[in-house]
Formats: structure tokens, C-alpha cells, sequence
């Protein structure tokens, strides 16, 4: 063989050999996950007025198009994706039916128990609830206020009785309930990944800004500190029953809704928004809000956002 013939051979089998080593492309790697199942309550299913997904649940439980299992479904590259997620969701409609006909006229759905999406072949679970449990959304309704202080009489004080706090004791209590729900998401899908997500940062335990917010200053601070033990009862419930969790509220802090509109991730107490403009659900992610949810899910499950 000539010299010039065995240079060639050499590179070409270099070419080779350093082929064979490189990575497959991005594009024809095979999804880490298959078949992802969604469950939650409003904050997870990012409820919306004027845009509602009805593919995955009835329009009674105001789904939104952008909400983060939707968006992280398709990040991922989900085959199989089915999203339970339902407004005003508790733990018992994991595996009871919910009733979502809140305007009997529309006939707005039955929203099936949300464990009925789980099969043995889910190998993603992302499950955010809790809220709806210890009655924090429902005690917001009852905070409202259209006097300042000291007109209007603080409406926390109807949870602080006799040097307890009425709220905590509930988000205490739930904990064995979330224990139970991941306990149960493991029992039909053994072999996925189960994810607590938490609650954004929507409300602040160090700031009010009435009337910005139509609720006293005092009272929205205590909303705000009732919201990080939920979040802090979620993580050790995650803890205890060996599921992941997803920290949103840490890096949405400074996001709440005292910020204005285009800086703040959840809306106040009029309905409206700017992300995207229209009709709101108050009290609830806007879509700035579900692009954060969604970019800390992909962070835990280990994708780019």
C-alpha cells in the first residue's frame, strides 16, 4: 500500500471511530417520559375566563390553553397526556367526581375523579392541591373590603381565637392528605415520577396595598404568611411519601399581586389582565404566572425551559 493510500485509511477510520462516539442527535433521542397525567386544583389548571381548554375536562373546571401541564406536556415531547386539573379541586376528587355545573343553564360538566387518568404505563405525575383543602381561596371571598382601617374590622380576626390560628391548624391537618393522594398516584402508577408542585408567590406575607387590592393591608399579609406554611406543609408531605417537589414560590417572589400589571404573575380582585388582555379569575395565575409554573416543573424534571 502506498504512502498516500495509508493516509487515507487513517482518516477515514479516524472519521469513524469520532462519529461513532458523538451523541445522537437531540431531535431522535428518545423522550425521557411517555405518558404524562396532570392533577391539581385552579392554580394548576391556571382556570381562565375567556380562553378554556375542553380537551382534557369538562369547561366547568376553566382549564386554560397555556397552563404549565400543557405547556410542559409539550416541551417533553409528551406521546400520551392527559390533564385532570380542575378549579375548586380538593383531594377528595382524586377519586370521587367533581360537579362543575356552576351555571346549570350551560350544562358545564362532571370533571371525572381525577385518578381515573392514571394507568401502570404513567410515568409522569404532577399533582398541585391543597389549597381548596384548608379553605384558603374560599377565606379570600370573605376578605374583601372596600373600607380602610379603622372603618372596616380585620377579617382575620375571625381565624385568630384564643392565641391560635385557625388556618394553620387546617394546613396541619391536611398534611396526611396529601401524604395519602401521592400514596395513592404510586399504587396505580408504580413506576413514575410524582411531583408536588406548590404555590406561587401570588401573595406577599410582607406587604398590603390597599386599595390597589381591595383587602386590608393586615389582612393580605396574613394571607401572605398562611400561604408559605401551605407551601412549607407541601414540601414536608412530599417529603414524607417519597414524591418530588416543585418549589414555584421561591423564584416568584416579587411577583405578587400588589406589583403591576406585566410584573405580577397572579391577578388581584379585578378581573381583569394584561397577560393576556381580557377577563380574569382574581386571585389565580395569570399566563406569566403558568410560564413560571411550567419553567420549574421542566427544571425539576431536568429539561431546559
Amino acid at each position: 500500500m502506498t504512502p498516500r493510500r495509508r493516509l487515507l485509511v487513517a482518516l477515514a477510520t479516524a472519521c469513524a471511530l469520532t462519529a461513532a462516539a458523538m451523541p445522537a442527535h437531540a431531535d431522535s433521542a428518545k423522550p425521557r417520559f411517555g405518558e404524562y397525567v396532570a392533577l391539581g386544583d385552579s392554580w394548576s389548571a391556571d382556570v381562565t375566563v375567556l380562553n378554556v381548554a375542553t380537551g382534557h375536562a369538562p369547561v366547568g373546571c376553566a382549564q386554560s390553553t397555556w397552563n404549565y401541564p400543557k405547556q410542559v406536556a409539550e416541551k417533553l415531547g409528551i406521546t400520551t397526556f392527559r390533564d385532570a386539573t380542575c378549579g375548586a379541586a380538593t383531594t377528595v376528587h382524586l377519586t370521587a367526581s367533581q360537579d362543575v355545573n356552576r351555571v346549570p343553564v350551560l350544562a358545564d360538566g362532571v370533571n371525572a375523579p381525577q385518578f381515573d387518568r392514571l394507568t401502570p404505563s404513567t410515568d409522569l405525575v404532577t399533582m398541585g392541591m391543597g389549597g381548596n383543602d384548608v379553605g384558603l381561596a374560599a377565606a379570600i371571598g370573605d376578605c374583601v373590603s372596600l373600607l380602610p382601617t379603622p372603618l372596616a374590622k380585620p377579617c382575620r380576626a375571625a381565624w385568630e381565637a384564643g392565641g391560635k390560628d385557625l388556618m394553620s391548624e387546617r394546613i396541619v391537618a391536611a398534611q396526611p392528605k396529601i401524604v395519602a393522594a401521592v400514596d395513592g398516584i404510586k399504587q396505580r402508577s408504580p413506576g413514575a415520577t410524582v411531583l408536588v408542585v406548590d404555590y406561587l408567590a401570588g401573595i406577599s406575607p410582607d406587604r398590603g396595598c390597599y386599595p390597589y387590592v381591595q383587602m386590608l393591608d393586615a389582612d393580605l399579609r396574613w394571607f401572605g404568611a398562611r400561604l408559605v406554611e401551605l407551601n412549607a406543609m407541601l414540601r414536608r408531605a412530599a417529603r414524607e411519601s417519597g414524591a418530588g417537589f416543585v418549589d414555584t414560590y421561591s423564584s416568584s417572589v416579587g411577583h405578587d399581586v400588589c406589583r403591576a400589571p406585566g410584573v405580577k404573575w397572579v391577578e388581584g380582585l379585578i378581573p381583569v389582565t394584561t397577560n393576556p388582555p381580557g377577563l380574569a379569575v382574581p386571585f389565580h395565575p395569570n399566563k406569566l404566572g403558568a410560564d413560571h409554573q411550567a419553567r420549574a416543573v421542566l427544571a425539576a424534571v431536568g429539561s431546559g425551559s
